[in-house]
């Protein structure tokens, strides 16, 4: 899934330019410097104003806008469960984030490693990479997602031996079995961190008859999330209207319900894990058994996941550190690691 333009790059010409990393995510969009680390996280959103036809804002701007506007003034998000929604928008929001870390002083063009997830379309690809030279970048490379989340956890991909990593993002999860930098087998299910928070509104909003809007669930599963039944119980105050009365009224929130309202999202994520289980090379499947399977993403951040994960495979299971910020992080490293990888082969 390399780029034409990242292979043919003169290393000895671009030695000194800067290299990024961005996670394109449904949800977020993360751009990660290599040797510097985050300097964009924002969320994968346009506050769009029909009416005048234009932008009104993008990110944290965008978002915090639409919660306080109603009428004309909608959010779009140019993408949706890995594929793009809108191209247009697309390449005016990742022209803005990247005007927004590379700058306009910067007289070194950087190189630009964007991750997508299996199944993007070449058309899709062709866009992404139009989008980021038009905003400065000197070279852009299309890398498979799972390998960068991978890297990004500090996983040695160069070796042959198989490495299980599952990343739960916004919209969706990537899983795959890597072996010397590459997917050996990869799936991608429409199930991410998204799924959760709609999932814990609906489950509000029909057991207790209360209407909460998006950022209280999502502040729910922050405090409270679990996917793993457990014997103490926390909970989470939230405030919200009376579907009934239309009074406004505040309740808290247990993290057994949570784990109920969850249980089919991440279901569906774990057996989609079991499935790619099966289908795996015994070789390979060996390595794994010994290894582990590592999550990444901001969805493997709700907790008990590792457990659910070990006790429907068997595997160990393990989330990586700072496992929102893997794939841009992997992203940033990822020419460094596919030069070692080629050196291997």
């Amino acid at each position: 899934m390399q780029s034409t333009h990242g292979a043919g790059r003169d290393k000895r010409d671009t030695m000194a330019a800067a290299e990024y990393g961005i996670d394109l995510g449904s949800s977020t969009i993360v751009i990660y410097a290599k040797n510097k680390g985050v300097i964009v996280t924002e969320p994968s959103v346009i506050a769009y104003d029909k009416d005048a036809d234009r932008i009104l804002a993008y990110g944290e701007e965008a978002k915090q806008m639409l919660a306080h506007t109603t009428g004309s003034v909608v959010a779009i998000r140019p993408f949706k469960s890995g594929t793009i929604s809108d191209y247009a928008m697309m390449e005016k929001f990742l022209q803005h984030f990247l005007d927004m870390a590379l700058g306009r002083r910067a007289f070194l063009k950087p190189l630009v490693t964007i991750c997508v997830p299996a199944g993007v379309t070449k058309e899709e690809m062709r866009a992404v990479e139009a989008a980021a030279f038009q905003a400065g970048a000197r070279d852009v490379e299309i890398a498979p997602q799972t390998v960068c989340a991978a890297i990004g956890a500090g996983i040695d991909i160069t070796k042959p031996v198989g490495n299980m990593i599952v990343d739960i993002g916004g919209y969706s999860t990537s899983i795959a079995i890597l072996s010397v930098g590459s997917p050996v087998i990869e799936r991608v299910v429409p199930v991410g961190g998204d799924r959760f928070t709609e999932a814990i509104a609906r489950y509000v909003r029909r057991h207790h008859s209360l209407f909460i809007d998006t950022e209280q669930a999502e502040e729910v599963k922050r405090k409270v999330g679990t996917v793993y039944q457990s014997p103490s119980l926390i909970d989470s105050r939230v405030t919200g209207r009376n579907v009934i009365t239309g009074v406004p009224m505040t309740i808290a929130i247990t993290s057994e319900e949570v784990r109920l309202a969850s249980r089919d999202a991440a279901g569906e994520i774990v057996d989609a894990i079991h499935s790619v289980l099966e289908k795996t090379p015994p070789e390979l499947a060996a390595d794994i058994v010994s290894r582990g399977i590592v999550l990444t993403g901001g969805g493997a951040l709700i907790g008990g996941f590792e457990e659910l994960t070990e006790e429907r495979t068997g595997i160990n299971t393990m989330t990586a550190e700072n496992a929102d910020l893997c794939v841009a992080e992997g992203a940033a490293n990822y020419h460094d690691m596919m030069d070692k990888v080629s050196m291997m082969r």
